[in-house]
């Protein structure tokens, strides 16, 4: 099973509420997560990007660092573990982003991939006259195969003469290109997001559901599957928990039910109301998940409470389902819950007992 650290980019984590850790985002804070998951031989770190938040009494996402620069200088303190930057395809020309690319390739001597977003929060592009109009929901993805398409022809070839309805390129060029080929992540739920990652992705981040269900996300890893046998390629699933871990079951859960109980409404309210902006998708899109009532607090993402054995025991379960490469986790407390996984967890997974570690 590969492990990844969803690192925190943006204040307090992943969790909307009073009652939880709260933090601010820093180059120091995420270097130090990062060389602790490095440390234990954990495989890969992703940050996101995001540009306007939800506001609240915890200002939450108020404060975010930029992607690509954090991750370059990630990169260039690390030896080992994989690093992976979020692009706002809407604020960055394809161009661009793919020499920015090439240039951490160099720094981190190919352990760097991207993971490609859309934008779903139409204040982050308005705010700086980026928002292409309402019509832009429902033509996200193909605004975005066209976008990794100008990519790809920079990082094979150094050259690209690409037309499309939304780029033009004239004998672009780009070197250095990649030394390894880029590896390419997408996170989309709906159909849409799902046809692009058949086309044109390496790897899917599939949100977890509910709380200790860690195989209640196989049914999109099946729908993932059977879009990429269409395409002919192999595409891999990583599904995305929430850890909150203690030394019994009853403190985790606790833990838990304290976050749930300090819920920033306002900051859920904003959320809901983003959501609902999209009148072009479907039910299916992460955001409407994002939304849902059941668990805002932690934007329902697939959350894990237990004892550090149960925590385990839950994580080798998620390694059963079928087309599942491994997790994307987030912590409570980053600091804290990065070195207990390594310590405390791990070493009590079956699927991870062969690992090296230091």
């Amino acid at each position: 099973m590969q492990i990844g650290v969803f690192i925190p980019i943006g204040n307090n984590g992943w969790l909307i509420s009073e009652n939880s850790p709260q933090y601010w985002p820093s180059f120091a804070l995420n270097k130090q997560v990062t060389l602790t998951a490095e440390r234990y031989g954990l495989d890969f770190v992703l940050s996101m990007i995001k540009l306007r938040g939800f506001g609240g009494k915890t200002e939450f996402w108020d404060h975010n660092l930029e992607s690509f620069t954090l991750m370059a200088g990630l990169a260039a303190v690390t030896t080992r573990i994989k690093i992976f930057a979020t692009c706002a395809t809407l604020a960055i020309p394809p161009a661009i982003a793919a020499r920015m690319a090439s240039t951490i390739d160099s720094i981190s001597d190919g352990r760097f991939g991207l993971n490609l977003v859309t934008g779903w929060q139409k204040p982050e592009y308005s705010q700086m006259g980026l928002w292409p109009g309402d019509e832009y929901f429902g033509r996200r993805y193909q605004y975005l195969s066209e976008y990794i398409q100008v990519m790809r022809e920079l990082w094979e070839t150094g050259r690209s003469d690409f037309k499309g309805d939304f780029f033009t390129m004239d004998d672009c060029r780009l070197s250095p290109r990649p030394q390894v080929p880029m590896k390419i992540i997408c996170a989309g739920q709906s159909e849409a997001g799902m046809a692009f990652s058949a086309q044109y992705a390496d790897y899917n981040f599939c949100f977890g559901k509910g709380v200790n269900t860690p195989v209640a996300f196989a049914p999109t890893v099946a729908k993932l599957t059977a879009a990429a046998a269409r395409t002919g390629r192999e595409v891999r699933a990583y599904a995305l928990f929430m850890i909150i871990a203690d030394e019994t079951d009853a403190a985790a859960r606790a833990k838990w039910e304290h976050y749930k109980a300090g819920t920033d409404q306002e900051a859920v309210a904003w959320l809901v109301g983003q959501s609902e902006a999209d009148k072009s998708s479907g039910a299916d899109t992460n955001v409407r998940q994002m939304a849902d009532p059941v668990s805002a607090v932690n934007i329902n993402m697939g959350t894990l409470v237990g004892s550090y054995e149960t925590i385990a025991r839950l994580l080798d379960e998620v390694d059963t389902v079928e087309g599942c490469d491994g997790v994307l986790l987030t912590f409570d407390d980053f600091i804290k819950g990065t070195e207990d996984f390594g310590s405390r967890i791990q070493p009590l997974m079956k699927t991870r007992q062969h690992v090296e570690i230091g």
